[in-house]
């Protein structure tokens, strides 16, 4: 492998193996991945990031060529940081900061695309009286989180000094970001660190994904996912790739995101953005913007299209041009399923390693992602997600229309053969396949 360019990928997730596999084809004969440690979940709440920085850099053999992440937090801005020092392809950790610190993006969204921003203002997390002059109902969510943690709609006053003084939110500030606030002083020159929340007008309509990657004055988008969500709990239960939306509606959110990414000043760097449209007005409204690459949806383009976004993410760490293609994928759509529980519940039975081979024969190009342990109890809870369930697995299936791929994760979950002991009585629509 001497001869082969590194890439190094910090804060490896658990989508990055298996996604970097299914286009292996593409990069295996030229690029050899590196993945040091620590893993994203392994990542200890006291990690240094500069000490982390400097470790890298200094163990950064003269093969190696780019460096990515698709870790949200810290993975994004470290790996910034470590291409800005070692002179590699990358945007700046400042960049990648302020994109995704959502007060300050906020700000930057506002002036590139106003019609899209919905009113925002800032919350001090450690005050435990709300603003007085806040309406309600409001949402409210940390300006730098990850997944849906502590983001959630607040219906009064009440409820919002009720979370603020909940130990969920201590804990997230005082310790979740930590390694945020040493970023921030260290490589930007925002004031506003991690102990802040924004509450934002309550935007309603039809969720999507926009992703898509930008390169000097380039942007380009490798597509809209539709996100279809638990009306109760607003719990993610599958994502949809091709969109549904009508053409000129993802032509108006390409046009947005593309004025956004321009004014926040990312450069060589994949970016999604989570949008809403709201079909009885057509307006279009940015739910918040992520400056990486998002793992989960990378093989939904290479379904479709032929390409995957961990392709076009070794192209911008190398600094190559990346792929493009269109409709040139095996499936005319693919999906995202996230099986779920929103009841306390203890595995008794996950698949074995036979179990996932089976699984697999029903579509061999099927990704299935196990995230929990024989015996292991599922709860929701604040600090888990979206609050309201636990996410068990995730599989990702291609087909020729929705109705081929439902059947399809059917046979796979059957496969799979997950058994649950429920804590609580069992509630109606205990995965993703169901609600």
């Amino acid at each position: 492998m001497v001869d082969h360019a590194q890439v190094w990928i910090v804060l490896e997730t658990h989508w990055d193996r298996k996604q970097l596999e299914a286009c292996a084809s593409a990069w295996q004969d030229r690029v050899e991945i590196v993945f040091p440690e620590p893993s994203d979940v392994d990542c200890p709440l006291d990690l240094d990031p500069l000490a982390f920085v400097d470790k890298i850099v200094a163990a950064a053999p003269s093969a190696l060529r780019g460096v990515f992440s698709a870790s949200d937090y810290p993975g994004a801005t470290l790996a910034a940081a470590i291409a800005q020092r070692l002179g590699l392809s990358g945007a700046s950790p400042a960049q990648v900061i302020r994109a995704s610190h959502k007060w300050y993006s906020r700000i930057e969204q506002r002036v590139a695309a106003a019609e899209a921003v919905p009113s925002f203002q800032l919350i001090d997390a450690r005050c435990e009286t709300p603003p007085v002059d806040l309406v309600y109902p409001c949402f409210v969510k940390p300006v730098k989180g990850a997944f849906s943690v502590l983001a959630r709609r607040i219906e009064n006053a009440t409820a919002l000094a009720e979370l603020l003084r909940s130990e969920a939110v201590r804990e997230f500030c005082d310790s979740y970001m930590e390694i945020f606030n040493r970023m921030v002083s260290a490589w930007s020159p925002l004031e506003i660190d991690g102990g802040f929340f924004i509450a934002e007008q309550v935007v309603t309509g039809r969720l999507v994904t926009v992703e898509g990657w930008v390169r000097g004055d380039q942007v380009e988008f490798l597509g809209v996912v539709d996100s279809i969500v638990e009306p109760r709990t607003g719990s993610f239960l599958r994502f949809d790739y091709p969109s549904a939306l009508p053409v000129e509606v993802q032509q108006r959110m390409y046009d947005i995101a593309a004025r956004v990414v321009r004014q926040l000043g990312l450069h060589a760097i994949l970016f999604n953005i989570e949008m809403m449209w709201e079909p009885a007005t057509s307006a279009i409204r940015i739910v918040e913007l992520n400056p990486r690459l998002c793992g989960q949806f990378a093989d939904l383009y290479l379904k479709v299209d032929g390409v995957s976004g961990y392709e076009v993410a070794l192209a911008l760490a190398l600094g190559e041009e990346p792929p493009r293609a269109q409709r040139q994928g095996r499936y005319q759509v693919a999906s995202s399923v996230p099986l779920r529980v929103f009841e306390s519940c203890r595995a008794r039975r996950v698949p074995s390693k036979n179990d996932v081979l089976a699984a697999h024969e029903v579509q061999p190009d099927t990704l299935i992602w196990t995230e929990c342990a024989q015996d292991e109890l599922l709860a929701a809870s604040d600090r888990d997600e979206d609050g309201f369930s636990h996410r068990y697995a995730v599989i990702n299936a291609g087909g020729s229309n929705r109705a081929e791929i439902d059947a399809q994760l059917e046979r796979i979950e059957a496969r799979l053969g997950y058994a649950f002991e429920w804590v609580a009585p069992r509630p109606c629509g205990a995965s993703g396949l169901d609600g």
